[in-house]
């Protein structure tokens, strides 16, 4: 088990050196936008030597009204389809971009458990979204209930893998 830990922990790493690589040569900022994941994509790459000439900050916005009063998103939108959603994550990454003025944003929201899950909704279920100038992408995840931690640290090294794709696509 340790091994797997330390694998994990190795690919997480090497994501975010990548993309503080990709940022950096392209001479582009990013910021982040967190809800269950708690600060943890800032600080993996916030680990990265480096990070401060791509990495602008991040945001966490745990509570609902974070959501609205850090980054603008719509208590509409929370409303009327709930902090986790397709629709909200799009609009963290927006709000998140827009307010930091970055060339980049990327935002998580989900339910990591081992409570908040419904039938419609269940633990495990996380979106990840990416801002850019010209488009954002949203992918929903269902990783099931592996145990709040997993969940956790799979939103990360998801979003990493997203935020990687999204700029290997516009930088090439």
């Amino acid at each position: 088990m340790v091994g797997k830990t330390a694998s994990a922990a190795a690919t997480t790493t090497d994501a975010a050196r990548r993309v503080i690589e990709l940022l950096t040569d392209a001479n582009r900022t990013m910021v982040t936008a967190e809800s269950c994941t708690g600060g943890m994509l800032a600080a993996a790459l916030t680990d990265i030597p480096g990070a401060s000439e791509a990495f602008f900050g991040g945001y966490v916005t745990y509570a609902n009204e974070a959501k609205s009063r850090m980054i603008h998103v719509q208590a509409r939108l929370i409303r009327d389809y709930g902090a986790v959603s397709n629709q909200v994550a799009r609009a963290m990454a927006d709000g998140a971009r827009n307010t930091a003025h970055c060339d980049y944003a990327v935002a998580v929201t989900g339910i990591a458990g081992p409570d908040g899950g419904s039938e419609k909704k269940p633990v495990g279920l996380v979106y990840i979204a990416v801002s850019t100038e010209l488009a954002t992408v949203v992918i929903e995840h269902t990783f099931g209930d592996l145990g709040r931690a997993e969940i956790r640290k799979a939103s990360v090294a998801a979003a990493l893998e997203l935020v990687i794709e999204v700029l290997t696509s516009t930088n090439d």
